[in-house]
């Protein structure tokens, strides 16, 4: 689960992590009203989406007074702001983060993620701040410097310090950046958080160190502890067929292809999106419905993947171990009697009661491809695309 930039720093906040003084803002006169609040001569006026490259698209502007925030807030809002992330479609700006300006003396980078190869939280920290961190991983690599941090023993002192030098910094700086780090990884281990990052993480005029951009993302198998950040979820930054999924437990990614995918099992469905891609096909979404597939299931998965104008044809790749295959066979006859289906549709069933779900394919009123393997299913639904 993502959450917006003010949100994050909100959590942040509570933790004792350094950020700068800021309101969220939804309309012109909310902007206004929040500058006033912060009170200066220099503000920040930052849109709040759900990707990064917000300065770049024009979605960061400064402001020397709370009139002049109402006037970047009456542009802002309702913007549709592309940034390389957001793809060429953009996303409508919906609400504004209004911040204290900030004295900046030198950028850096801070982040936090799990790294499954070695089983533990990992540290970033680097003197590139404000450039994306993949871009300074692929050209210089050795500008980032990363901690492991052991899950029997804890984030260490000295792994702090370690941190802090490598960021090059002097006197009270070095405090400033171990009390930083030092909340940042409590508030990420705490929150069941997948990311945190703080790009750029500033140094201040005055030696502090301070978050001036914060992106939080939530585990979200782990939501069912941390009920108080549901309402952070906003629906509008979301894809509505994921929304749907999430609705009937389904895991449901959108993608760019053309071959919508139902499958049971997240290990199948990553080989099901593979094999697609080696036949020369592209899938359009992951959707593993899990590994017991009602006929229910099936169906709400089947809506959502033609629910893609993109979609021209449809794969249902399923291995019948705790769901039986005729179970599954039933949910996609109702379905398609159900929705008016336009695209052809390949079925491939393997396991419990499989020969008993082929049978009740064929003799179904409806056309069905029946593959007879794995591999010919890809091959079967690449021919109908194509």
């Amino acid at each position: 689960m993502k959450i917006h930039e003010y949100q994050g720093k909100e959590i942040l906040r509570k933790y004792g992590v350094a950020v700068p003084e800021g309101r969220a803002a939804f309309t012109p006169e909310e902007a206004e009203e929040a500058a006033r609040g912060l009170g200066g001569g220099r503000f920040v006026v930052k849109a709040q989406i759900h990707a990064g490259g917000r300065g770049k698209g024009g979605g960061v502007k400064l402001a020397d007074s709370p009139q002049e925030v109402r006037q970047l807030a009456e542009r802002m809002l309702g913007m549709t702001l592309v940034t390389h992330q957001t793809g060429p479609e953009g996303r409508e700006v919906r609400r504004l983060l209004i911040e204290q300006g900030i004295n900046i003396a030198r950028e850096l980078y801070a982040g936090i993620v799990l790294d499954r190869e070695s089983a533990a939280d990992v540290i970033m920290v680097s003197t590139e701040g404000g450039v994306e961190i993949e871009k300074v991983a692929a050209e210089t690599p050795e500008l980032i410097f990363k901690v492991r941090v052991d899950p029997a023993v804890g984030l260490r002192p000295f792994q702090l310090r370690q941190m802090a030098y490598a960021l090059k910094l002097e006197g009270s700086q070095i405090k400033s950046a171990v009390k930083f780090i030092n909340a940042l990884y409590r508030a990420y281990k705490e929150t069941d958080a997948s990311l945190a990052e703080i790009n750029p993480l500033v140094v201040t005029g005055e030696g502090e160190v301070i978050a001036l951009d914060a992106k939080i993302n939530f585990d979200d198998n782990a939501m069912f502890r941390h009920k108080e950040f549901a309402e952070y979820r906003d629906f509008d930054e979301e894809e509505p067929a994921e929304i749907e999924a999430s609705r009937y437990n389904l895991n449901y990614i959108k993608l760019d292809g053309n071959v919508g995918c139902m499958v049971n099992g997240a290990g199948l469905a990553m080989s099901t999106m593979d094999i697609i891609k080696l036949t020369g096909g592209e899938p359009a979404n992951f959707l593993d419905v899990g590994g017991a597939a009602s006929a229910e299931s099936v169906k709400a998965g089947f809506r959502i993947i033609v629910s893609d104008p993109n979609v021209k044809a449809v794969l249902i790749n399923i291995f019948g171990g705790i769901v039986r295959c005729d179970r599954v066979a039933q949910g996609v006859i109702d379905a398609l009697g159900d929705l008016d289906v336009k695209v052809p549709v390949v079925v491939r069933l393997a396991g419990t009661n499989s020969e008993e779900a082929a049978r009740m394919l064929r003799e179904s009123p409806l056309e069905f491809i029946v593959a007879d393997d794995f591999s010919d299913g890809a091959k079967k639904v690449v021919e109908v695309v194509v």
